[in-house]
């Protein structure tokens, strides 16, 4: 199975506000001067990721984003169902597949999807960072990050 980069990008913006104090707005330029990524998505993906409930926006002169819920509330898992528009991994309806009647197919898939998502549901943002110290300096993060020294 392989994440749109629609999901990659709602993870990385997510990874990046984690390691912000608290309710530091954060701005989409900041994101994507930092991780190199178009504008246009990233805007698109800011706007999911608050129309879902993972982050807060504000508009306008001091404006910006941060995360709803703690870094520990974050469930991956939730991320990826949320922000991928289809976890459909085959479709044997379109065209209709002659042996769908009899085939284990689908089932089989569903089954290792659904473990997929067991185990993403084990993990949250704060599992990510194991080593924010680092992170933060790969990122460049300049101030108000909850890890500075």
């Amino acid at each position: 199975m392989q994440l749109t980069q629609h999901t990659e990008y709602a993870l990385r913006i997510l990874i990046y506000l984690s390691l912000k104090e608290k309710e530091t707005r954060s701005t989409i330029s900041e994101i994507v001067d930092c991780f190199s990524l178009p504008k246009n998505h990233i805007i698109k993906i800011v706007h999911k990721l608050g129309k879902e409930g993972f982050i807060e926006t504000t508009r306008g002169k001091g404006g910006g984003m941060w995360l709803k819920n703690s870094p520990e509330d974050i469930i991956i898992g939730d991320v990826v169902r949320k922000m991928e528009v289809n976890l459909e991994l085959v479709n044997c309806e379109k065209p209709v597949c002659p042996i769908i009647s009899v085939c284990e197919l689908i089932h089989i898939l569903n089954r290792a999807k659904d473990a997929f998502f067991q185990v993403l549901d084990l993990y949250t943002i704060a599992d990510i960072n194991q080593k924010p110290e680092i992170m933060i300096k790969l990122l460049k993060i300049h101030k108000q990050s909850k890890y500075d020294i």
